[in-house]
C-alpha cells in the first residue's frame, strides 16, 4: 500500500510495507520520503499521515506499526516553514493545525503499539508525532526541539503530551526557548525509551516488533485501549478499568492457550534439564 500522487509532493510521500511475521499476523512498516527537505509533513502530508494511519487501523491481522523518516538524517523535520508563512487568515492557519492533530490522534487511535524509530531531526509537528507513539527509539544522531516561538506561533495540539513524559519543567524549557536538544538529553529526561547508536536503530526497533508479535494479538490490543484510559481516568478509576480489561481478555481462549503453551514450555525445559543433569 503507497500513497497516491499529489501536487507539490514527492510521488509516494508515505510509503508502506507490510511484512509478514514468523510469530503471527502482520507489521506495517510507514516511511515519509520527503529526504530533500528533511521529511517535512506540509498540511496535505499530515493529512495523507492521518489517512494512512486510520487504513492500518482496519487491518485485524496488525501487530504493530513502525513510523520512521527516509534516510539516516531526519525523523520529521516539522511542517513545512514556507507553508506556514504563506497561510492569508487565522482559519488557515488553524485549519493547518488540525491537520497536525489529526495526525497525531490517529496513531494514538491505533489499535496496536506504534514505534517511532527516530533517525535524524525530530522538531515540531515531528516531535508531537513522536509524542503520539507508544514506544519511541532515537538513534545518537537524533536532534528534538519545539522551535515555533521562533517562528511567532506558539506549540500546540499535541505538544501537550510532551510534559507527561518529560515533565513539565523540560517542556517548557522546550517550547518557550524554541532550543534544540540534543539524543543524549532528550534520552536522560526520559522521552525515548532507548539510545542507539545509528547501525543500531533497526536491531531495536526489531526486539520490539519481535516481543510484541510474540505476545498474544487481542491483550495487546486491550492493553492498548486500557493505556488509553489510564489517561484519562483517575487512579480509582483506572484500577476498575483494568479489572474489567482482564475479564475482557478471558472472553477467548487466548489466555488458557498462551498459558498452557508456557507451561508446556517449562515441563519440556525441565525434562531436558533432567536428561543433560543440569
Amino acid at each position: 500500500m503507497t500513497s497516491a500522487r499529489h501536487a507539490h509532493l514527492p510521488d509516494e510521500l508515505i510509503s508502506v510495507r507490510i511484512e509478514d511475521r514468523s510469530e503471527g499476523g502482520q507489521v506495517a512498516y510507514v516511511t515519509i520520503n520527503n529526504e530533500e527537505k528533511h521529511n517535512a509533513l506540509p498540511v496535505e502530508g499530515r493529512s495523507l499521515l492521518a489517512k494512512t494511519m486510520k487504513e492500518l487501523s482496519r487491518n485485524p491481522e496488525l501487530r504493530c506499526v513502525v513510523l520512521t523518516g527516509a534516510g539516516s538524517k531526519s525523523f520529521i523535520g516539522g511542517a513545512n516553514i514556507s507553508e506556514m508563512s504563506e497561510f492569508p487568515d487565522p482559519h488557515i492557519a488553524e485549519s493547518g493545525s488540525a491537520t497536525t492533530h489529526a495526525a497525531c490522534d490517529s496513531i494514538r487511535r491505533v489499535p496496536v503499539p506504534v514505534i517511532a524509530r527516530i533517525n535524524g531531526y525530530c522538531l515540531g509537528a515531528g516531535m508531537e508525532i513522536a509524542t503520539s507513539c507508544d514506544m519511541r527509539v532515537a538513534s545518537t544522531n537524533a536532534k528534538f526541539g519545539m522551535p515555533e516561538v521562533r517562528y511567532g506561533v506558539p506549540s500546540g495540539m499535541e505538544a501537550c503530551l510532551i510534559p507527561l513524559i518529560v515533565g513539565w519543567g523540560k517542556a517548557r524549557e522546550l517550547v518557550f526557548t524554541g532550543d534544540i536538544i540534543d539524543a543524549a538529553e532528550a534520552y536522560h529526561f526520559g522521552y525515548m525509551e532507548k539510545l542507539v547508536a545509528p547501525e543500531a536503530l533497526d536491531e531495536q526497533v526489531e526486539k520490539w516488533v519481535h516481543s510484541i508479535c510474540s505476545a498474544g494479538p487481542r491483550s495487546i490490543r486491550i492493553q492498548k485501549q486500557l493505556i488509553g484510559d489510564w489517561e484519562r481516568m483517575s487512579i480509582t478509576d483506572a484500577v476498575q478499568a483494568g479489572v474489567r480489561a482482564v475479564g475482557l481478555s478471558h472472553t477467548t481462549d487466548e489466555p488458557r492457550r498462551l498459558m498452557t503453551a508456557w507451561r508446556e514450555r517449562q515441563r519440556l525445559k525441565k525434562q531436558t534439564n533432567q536428561t543433560q543433569g543440569v
